[in-house]
């Protein structure tokens, strides 16, 4: 397939075009070659790339940052996916668009199915969710896939803030009243392209079986590289932020396992994943 890729230079994108790029021409668009936010940039990025698919990366994922700019995530993560799904549907071209665990309020025990009902604390969360109801209103074949807590070689991240943490201090804080489920940009990217070449529409979850807190996230990473610095667990009022988290934003992946579709269980990514990383990542 002819794949266009919206976010390209980001976490995701680059393993996505590393995964996908082996058995399908995947065209990158970084943010500098497509502006999702401008109608004309799109059309004539759909216009030169002819996509069969497409994979909408692209995204505004300053958490704390939406606060203070609710109007620009909302820019990018609702009209910009509003001007992508329309020119997806004009081209005939499948859209898998990722969004997130945090269009839930984390209020009940969880996990999540795709079918519990949505309600997202934050101003990030309620670009994405807007984001979720421009790509049904305006793409026909559309995939709508929300994974969790992300982490990759090729952006900042958690994995790569714990590791030079611990090489920076005595020891550390990490709060252990947020649960979710880490999971790896690359079993992501692997999962775009299997729900493509599936044609399977809707909306899926995709996070890595199995979940904890950052507290035991943190913990993991450290352990996994034989590191030693204390982890103390501390509650989240410890660091204020301005955005609200959800306390549990586990995600089941109902509809992928009625595809027959599994992801691995966290720990055993994150030791994969760990165990080919750099000792110093670039990025933190």
């Amino acid at each position: 397939m002819r794949v266009l890729l919206t976010g390209a230079n980001g976490m995701l994108g680059r393993d996505v075009m590393a995964r996908l790029g082996a058995r399908h021409h995947v065209l990158p668009y970084p943010r500098e070659a497509l502006d999702v936010t401008d109608p004309a940039s799109v059309r004539a990025a759909f216009a030169a790339a002819r996509p069969e698919a497409v994979i909408h990366c692209a995204a505004y994922t300053d958490v704390d940052g939406a606060e203070s700019a609710p109007e620009e995530a909302l820019r990018v993560n609702a009209l910009g996916a509003r001007h992508v799904a329309v020119a997806a549907q004009e081209a005939g071209a499948a859209l898998a668009y990722v969004s997130t665990d945090y269009v839930f309020d984390g209020a009940g025990p969880g996990p999540y199915t795709e079918f519990d009902p949505t309600g997202p604390l934050n101003a990030y969360g309620r670009s994405k969710l807007a984001g979720e109801l421009e790509v049904r209103a305006h793409a026909r074949r559309h995939f709508i896939v929300r994974s969790a807590w992300l982490y990759g070689a090729h952006g900042r991240n958690f994995v790569h803030t714990i590791l030079r943490l611990a090489r920076e201090r005595d020891r550390l804080e990490v709060v252990d009243d947020q649960v979710g489920c880490p999971t790896w940009t690359r079993d992501l990217a692997d999962v775009l392209g299997t729900l493509l070449e599936g044609g399977a529409y809707g909306t899926y979850h995709a996070a890595s079986e199995g979940s904890c807190s950052w507290h035991a996230f943190a913990c993991a990473v450290l352990e996994a590289r034989g590191l030693t610095t204390p982890v103390e667990a501390v509650t989240s009022d410890r660091f204020p932020r301005p955005a609200r988290r959800p306390a549990v934003s586990v995600l089941r992946n109902l509809a992928l396992e009625a595809q027959g579709v599994r992801m691995r269980p966290w720990r055993d990514a994150l030791a994969e994943y760990l165990a080919g990383a750099p000792a110093e990542p670039g990025v933190a």
